[in-house]
């Protein structure tokens, strides 16, 4: 199984562009959103929990990040469940509602994304490696650790595979 720096330092590689990240930054969650709507309906009932396929890819989701890192982890499955949250309020309003939050949500997060990858040359992560539908939140949750001085560790693991330690003075330690 790939590590955490697996992951991040795949993503990372093409994700440079400062304008492809701001545009990441809006797409991704619109996006994890969007699908959280979608897959809210139908719901069937097991025993007496509701259950839809975006409760079950939450908690493949969640089981993942936590399997990768505890810390990160722990923060991705506190969003992931507040998106599931807002997926599930979304599916409880009418059908006409439920469809356009979702699909729009989808196709404008998808449109931001791709505009993105525009500006960064660069095809989209996941055209290679689908696990990075599945990275590109955590790589945000990690960006912004990193902006905040945390996890220091970890950025500097990504840097190193990625070649910039010594363009950014960075010592890697990993």
């Amino acid at each position: 199984m790939k590590t955490l720096t697996d992951h991040l330092s795949q993503y990372a590689a093409y994700h440079q562009d400062g304008r492809n990240m701001a545009t990441h930054f809006v797409g991704i969650p619109m996006i994890v959103v969007a699908v959280a709507t979608l897959l809210a309906r139908p719901t069937w009932l097991v025993g007496d929990m509701p259950l839809s396929m975006a409760t079950v890819l939450t908690l493949f989701s969640c089981l993942f990040y936590l399997r990768l890192d505890l810390r990160f982890g722990a923060t991705m499955t506190v969003l992931t469940v507040l998106s599931l949250m807002a997926g599930q309020w979304f599916a409880a309003q009418t059908t006409t509602l439920w469809l356009t939050a979702g699909l729009g949500l989808f196709i404008v997060g998808w449109a931001i994304q791709f505009l993105g990858h525009y500006y960064e040359g660069k095809k989209p992560a996941f055209v290679d490696d689908l696990m990075g539908l599945l990275v590109g939140p955590l790589f945000l949750v990690a960006e912004v650790a990193f902006a905040l001085h945390l996890r220091q560790e970890v950025k500097a693991a990504i840097d190193a595979r990625l070649g910039k330690a010594a363009a950014h003075g960075t010592v890697a330690t990993a």
